[in-house]
């Protein structure tokens, strides 16, 4: 009777698996609920707070989690609830953990003029979380046994704390091709839905694929100064842009404001 339980469980949960993980009501395959995910993310952020330091002024911790649900509030994943935080840390840096924990790194933010660029890296990192980019690899890489167990709710506390230790292994790690082009595009649509103008993400993107030689070894940095198909990705955001012609003129990039923020920012260490 029990091993039959579990097999109706588990056809149910393979039945409910496909996930809406984009704009349009696009779907994905995934096993590992949402709420198995955020319990993953709440671990890692445990771990990050061993070596992350929140930047301690609660104007710019405010001011990220505006623009971050601004961009929330129009994006096709709303069954988490987002959090957004700044790391003060020198590094060129910003990721998202399962769940919805959005990191950004006060080197990143030096680097933008405009709040529109801000929301460009804020809406490619929500993209990720919209796309279950995160937790698919997790999935993937723990494999079935250990996905069916966080699926089913069993050995709870064991698997979550066997997918927290995976989970950061995999941010030093780049995300996929299809991935990234994945999070451009609905990043770009994000922008767009929350009034922001496309071309930040051109500029934004220009900016960091140039700060290639500089060192520092962070991972966004990394990932757009050496990724093999960088400048395929900002030629395909210009052609997109190009086709959406003519764009609103209400859509704003917001500089006043972000320069005002800027200048709170702590020097660079």
């Amino acid at each position: 009777m029990k091993s039959c339980l579990r097999l109706t469980i588990a056809i149910g949960l393979l039945c409910c698996a496909c996930v809406t993980t984009g704009p349009g009501g696009q779907k994905s395959f995934v096993i590992i609920p949402s709420s198995q995910e955020v319990s993953i993310g709440q671990g890692m952020v445990e771990e990050l707070k061993q070596t992350q330091k929140a930047l301690p002024d609660s104007a710019w911790q405010a001011y990220i989690n505006q623009v971050g649900q601004k961009l929330v509030a129009v994006c096709d994943r709303k069954d988490i609830q987002y959090q957004f935080q700044v790391v003060d840390d020198d590094q060129v840096n910003a990721f998202a953990c399962p769940g919805g924990f959005v990191y950004f790194y006060t080197g990143l933010l030096r680097q933008m003029d405009n709040e529109a660029e801000l929301a460009a890296v804020m809406a490619h990192e929500i993209s990720h979380v919209v796309g279950r980019h995160s937790i698919k690899r997790l999935q993937m890489v723990l494999g079935v046994g250990m996905a069916y167990e966080l699926a089913m709710g069993e050995k709870e506390s064991k698997a979550i704390e066997t997918a927290v230790g995976v989970g950061m292994t995999l941010i030093s790690s780049q995300f996929s091709r299809d991935d990234e082009r994945e999070a451009d595009d609905y990043g770009m649509t994000y922008m767009i839905r929350a009034g922001y103008d496309p071309n930040a993400m051109i500029t934004m993107f220009d900016k960091l694929a140039a700060l290639g030689g500089s060192g520092s070894g962070d991972v966004f940095e990394k990932m757009l100064s050496s990724h093999p198909d960088t400048q395929d990705r900002i030629a395909s955001a210009k052609t997109r842009i190009a086709s959406m012609q003519p764009l609103s003129s209400d859509l704003t990039l917001a500089k006043p404001k972000y320069q005002q923020m800027r200048s709170r920012l702590p020097a660079k260490k």
